[in-house]
């Protein structure tokens, strides 16, 4: 599972890093999910992680302010959470997880990067089931068994925990992840998390070689450039 995660990150770092795209993201999800669950990141645990989490990612106070002071006014764009799904170059499996205030344009959009890349649109279901849809807490530790054990005795359901250099990466269903990620905090104090996500990992990789790399990177390139596009996932292994 860590190496999957890996390969996600190396993605990552490589197709979003335009500063001002990462900022746009970040507000809207910030301002959805304040307007959803409250603006007091104290009461709305989801808020208080996403936050958490753009601050690790460097962004600006400013910016997670105003999307917040956006959700307080209560008014303003009505986005909804819009997913899709299909077969990438190479025949990858690939999710593209979007935030939209427009359905229509959205799904256009994306159906034109596939298209456009001689890929294929699935429908919903066709390859989510590749992936296991996971939280992923890590941070600076060394003892394995205490961490477990501090998630067995809070019922935290753990598919997976790595000790790697000092790092202990925890992986559970997502829908563990604020059990899981109080168990740690509980029992070890504030935790500096370096890793604090919920995501879909794939089961398997499919390697991308010749003419597909550059196919690749222009699918991933087209999505990204979209602006309700939030993530990517895939298991394409370069």
């Amino acid at each position: 599972m860590g190496r999957a995660y890996q390969n996600r990150k190396e993605s990552m770092a490589k197709t979003a890093d335009a500063k001002t795209k990462v900022y746009s993201k970040y507000a809207r999800e910030i301002y959805v999910t304040a307007k959803s669950g409250g603006v007091d990141p104290t009461g709305n645990l989801a808020l208080r992680g996403l936050i958490e989490r753009a601050k690790k990612d460097q962004v600006p106070g400013h910016v997670i302010d105003k999307a917040i002071d956006k959700a307080k006014g209560g008014g303003g764009e009505d986005f909804s959470v819009a997913r899709y799904e299909g077969f990438g170059p190479g025949n990858c499996i690939v999710i593209v997880d979007c935030l939209t205030d427009n359905p229509n344009r959205t799904i256009s959009d994306v159906r034109n990067c596939f298209t456009k890349t001689k890929c294929k649109m699935g429908t919903p279901g066709s390859v989510s089931h590749m992936f296991d849809h996971c939280a992923i807490l890590a941070f600076k530790a060394d003892d394995e068994e205490a961490v477990l054990e501090a998630l067995m005795m809070a019922d935290v359901d753990v598919t997976d925990i790595e000790n790697e250099d000092g790092q202990i990466t925890v992986f559970t269903p997502n829908n563990e992840y604020f059990k899981a990620k109080q168990a740690l905090t509980d029992s070890f104090g504030e935790i500096d998390f370096i890793v604090d996500e919920i995501q879909f990992l794939p089961q398997t990789s499919t390697p991308i070689e010749g003419d597909d790399v550059a196919l690749f990177d222009k699918f991933i390139d087209m999505l990204n450039e979209l602006d309700d596009v939030q993530n990517i996932y895939h298991n394409a292994e370069l």
